[in-house]
């Protein structure tokens, strides 16, 4: 079987060849981290939290080539993104609890049970066996169809599974009185919505996040750089879609998109850098700056 080359990779991503250096530098020695895990008999979940825009994705697939081709294993990328609610779904979780839920987004909005079963059938899948991966269509706003699902053969040896809320520990009930931006402030003016993901978040959430072994986060420099990395996906989303898909967001309709993520970006950018196995610090050009890994 032949494995995707780094550089092949970059060129396909079309990332600036310098983006190799960061491999090497800040990558590679967390692919050897999980390497190790994997050695010992385990099929390690490996998180990554970060930001909107913040470079998981990106982050995850480099990871997945450095381990397949140094270690000949197989590996399952999943994002959190993946397993948003239908769009019907939550267009019934907006009529049944607050308007705010029609979003994706925010905990509530995640099939949590299919995440958890799909993370476990990768884990047991048997050799030659099909797991099959859910994927969402951002341009359409909804989840593909199962016939247009990724399919993922066992066995596999490691998972890695992405998203901006990966990880977050719960929310101060406490502090949700008091809005943080205008969408809170205009749009959910009693908390019941922040109220409401909060709940989820301290649940459900928190049964998905203790299947992960080990945690990276990408640190982003602080939440104002997110709107205008989120922009810059859409942009990328744009043109993926040829501009046609009905789920794209224009500057405006950004920035209040962003605003559904704030309080809870804040609260783990505050939060998961104490708690991570390790964490990439990135500047406010995407850079990776530093990293720092908690002794095993």
């Amino acid at each position: 079987m032949q494995h995707e080359t780094i550089l092949g990779l970059i060129n396909r991503l079309a990332l600036p060849n310098a983006y190799a250096s960061y491999v090497s530098l800040y990558l590679e020695p967390i692919a050897k981290i999980i390497q190790d895990q994997m050695k010992q008999g385990s099929i390690p979940v490996v998180g990554i939290n970060g930001a909107q825009g913040s470079g998981k994705s990106t982050a995850a697939l480099f990871l997945q080539v450095l381990l397949e081709n140094n270690a000949a294993q197989r590996v399952a990328v999943l994002s959190i993104d993946d397993f948003y609610r239908t769009k019907g779904e939550r267009k019934h979780m907006a009529q049944t609890i607050h308007p705010l839920f029609v979003t994706r987004g925010v905990p509530g909005t995640h099939d949590v049970e299919l995440a958890l079963n799909t993370i476990s059938a990768l884990k047991h899948a048997l050799p030659g066996e099909t797991v099959y991966l859910p994927r969402f269509d951002k341009a359409c706003d909804d989840r593909k169809p199962p016939t247009q699902w990724d399919v993922m053969h066992g066995p596999v040896s490691a998972i890695i599974f992405e998203g901006w809320c990966v990880g977050a520990r719960p929310l101060d009930h406490k502090a949700m009185d008091k809005p943080i931006n205008d969408l809170e402030r205009y749009e959910d003016q009693n908390g019941l919505w922040r109220k409401a993901y909060s709940q989820f978040l301290a649940s459900e959430y928190q049964a998905l996040f203790e299947s992960i072994d080990w945690l990276l986060m990408l640190n982003a420099p602080g939440f104002e750089v997110v709107s205008g990395w989120r922009l810059l996906q859409e942009s990328k989303l744009a043109q993926a879609a040829d501009g046609t898909g009905s789920g794209l967001l224009n500057e405006q309709q950004c920035k209040r998109f962003i605003e559904h993520f704030q309080r809870l970006s804040e609260h783990c950018m505050l939060t998961i850098p104490a708690s991570a196995d390790a964490v990439i610090r990135l500047d406010d050009q995407h850079h990776m700056i530093d990293l720092q890994v908690k002794a095993i």
